[in-house]
């Protein structure tokens, strides 16, 4: 499944960026948190917005938004799209189902290689309980 552009029921928030960064970090707000909430959006299906909630529970906060933040880089802007970039991606990962798995025999040649690797072990042993009656 794809996701349609969510950018408009996006919520922004800015902040004094922590860590390293010298007079930077006291004066410009470069973190940006992103808040999305998927039960309130129109721009999913039932079906997204129900994998979605079921997947993400645990990161989901009271109110049932989403919350992402980014302070990687110096730029506002940049950790804005990256802050996006990484709710796409999380949301991408919730809407992914695994293939199921179909169940194999294993092979005959594969049952009679470990057959013969186990009978090689077991000689090696009994020929060390040989050697050492002796």
């Amino acid at each position: 499944m794809t996701l349609p552009d969510l950018t408009p029921e996006l919520v922004f928030q800015t902040s004094r960026s922590s860590g390293p960064g010298g007079q930077n970090v006291n004066k410009v707000e470069s973190r940006v948190e992103v808040w999305f909430s998927i039960e309130n959006s129109v721009l999913l299906s039932p079906e997204q917005k129900e994998l979605m909630l079921e997947k993400l529970a645990p990161r989901l906060n009271k109110d049932g938004f989403l919350h992402l933040a980014s302070q990687e880089d110096r730029s506002q802007l940049a950790n804005k799209e990256l802050a996006v970039q990484k709710l796409y991606e999380t949301l991408e990962q919730a809407l992914h189902r695994p293939k199921p798995r179909k169940r194999t025999k294993p092979s005959k040649a594969a049952v009679q290689k470990r057959i013969e690797a186990k009978k090689k072990i077991g000689q090696k042993k009994a020929n060390r309980r040989f050697n050492s009656e002796s």
